[in-house]
């Protein structure tokens, strides 16, 4: 007579669980996105698609917006994303800057812009060796 397997499931062995991130494809949190949207208490009830939807939705807007922070970075010779590539990249974009037109990053400054009006005459009919003693 053979030996009995283990009491309770026949010896099964249990399968690894696969997320519902893995499953969308996705590398944003699916569940967590869900649990919150559960405890802001929006509507009674939540489809199980609504979440997947609106972390690959933040999933991709958060990639666009690294990509071209780091496009400023590797412009300026830097390493390292600050929050003045952030804004760089952001303001320089016209519908990332379209959609956070009314936000303000902290020590991200402002877009480098003189007025018109500001800047020097240059004039056409000048001479070098004449005139102002710096050069613009």
């Amino acid at each position: 007579m053979a030996p009995k397997a283990a009491a309770g499931r026949g010896g099964e062995k249990k399968k690894k669980s696969v997320t519902k991130s893995t499953k969308a494809g996705l590398t944003f949190p699916v569940a967590r996105v869900a649990r919150t949207l559960r405890f802001m208490r929006l509507a009674k009830r939540l489809g199980a698609g609504g979440p997947v939807y609106l972390t690959a939705v933040l999933e991709y807007m958060a990639a666009e917006v690294l990509e071209l922070a780091g496009n400023a970075c590797r412009d300026n010779k830097k390493k390292r994303i600050t929050p003045r590539h952030l804004v760089l990249a952001i303001r320089n974009d016209e519908e990332l800057n379209k959609l956070l037109g009314g936000v303000t990053i902290a020590a991200g400054g402002v877009l480098p812009n003189i007025h018109q009006v500001l800047l020097p005459k240059h004039k056409k009919g000048s001479k070098e060796g004449k005139g102002s003693s710096q050069e613009f």
